[in-house]
């Protein structure tokens, strides 16, 4: 690697960090906004704010992307606005800080569901990461024998994720990746703009609600999605995905830090366990030494 390509992987791990931070802040918002309109309202104005903007700022990128760009960049977006309508329904039904530990899975599906795409095999080492994520997964979030209705819509969501991941990277180029995303936001509006018919959205009930959707829809929906889009034109799905599994630490961290959630040992525990199985089947060598980074260059 050049000392170019380094510094600009560099900058974009700097950038992913910074999303994972703004992601992790929006757990306990999201948890209060939810409690005073429909999930499916609130997505739709945060989206459609987010999609007005990045359509004002890059609709001349827009005109450039080739007819399979644009379809790319609409199953991205379908993707990613069903996964934001799971996860936004099931943290009505759990903690925030539960919900960013179930939705940081998605590091555990990423190289999963690339295996499966690129018709891999899977060492030992990942079912080993994957029991791990069972048994952290258990301590977050079992109630007596069962796993909450919450928990269960999080985990789908964080599955879908994780498709976005592997999809972003095969199809994300430096070039475009400024309309990609924009093409990404809208289509996420859209979706989520369904989601409210007949009635349509309903708005933010006062200022705070509204500083709130604001703040999670140029900070992170707009800016998250165009710096994800970005980064991951310079960087693999596997580091990627190492560099966003601080979004549940964060996540826990903010709840936890503004007294939203309670830090128990069932908490630390299942997290120490998620995080255990995101890093040992992220860093996992394939069979025949190759990696998931040496996958998604031949992509």
């Amino acid at each position: 690697m050049s000392a170019s390509s380094s510094r600009t992987a560099t900058w974009a791990t700097v950038g992913l960090i910074a999303v994972t931070a703004v992601w992790g802040s929006t757990f306990f918002l999201i948890k209060d906004l939810v409690a005073r309109m429909p999930v499916a309202d609130f997505l739709a104005v945060r989206f459609l704010i987010a999609a007005f903007a990045m359509l004002v700022f890059f609709h001349r990128p827009l005109m450039r992307l080739s007819r399979r760009e644009w379809g790319q960049g609409i199953a991205l977006g379908a993707i990613f606005g069903i996964a934001q309508l799971l996860q936004t329904s099931g943290l009505e039904h759990t903690s925030a800080s539960i919900s960013g530990f179930v939705t940081g899975m998605y590091v555990v599906f990423t190289p999963l569901l690339g295996t499966v795409l690129l018709r891999q095999r899977l060492p030992p080492v990942t079912w080993i990461a994957v029991l791990l994520s069972v048994g952290g997964l258990g301590l977050l979030a079992l109630h007596g024998l069962s796993i909450g209705y919450g928990v269960w819509l999080t985990l789908a969501s964080a599955a879908l994720y994780g498709l976005h991941i592997v999809g972003l990277g095969a199809w994300s180029r430096p070039g475009s990746a400024f309309a990609l995303s924009s093409v990404q936001v809208s289509v996420i509006a859209v979706i989520c703009l369904l989601a409210t018919l007949p009635a349509g959205p309903t708005l933010p009930p006062d200022t705070e609600a509204w500083l709130a959707v604001v703040y999670m829809a140029l900070a992170a929906g707009a800016g998250a999605m165009l710096v994800q889009t970005w980064a991951q034109a310079h960087l693999s799905p596997t580091r990627a995905a190492i560099v966003m599994t601080l979004e549940p630490v964060f996540a826990a961290g903010f709840a936890v830090s503004f007294g939203h959630d309670a830090l128990t040992w069932r908490m630390m525990a299942g997290g120490v366990l998620v995080l255990a199985a995101m890093y040992l089947v992220e860093l996992a060598p394939r069979r025949g030494g190759m990696t998931v980074e040496g996958l998604h260059h031949e992509v």
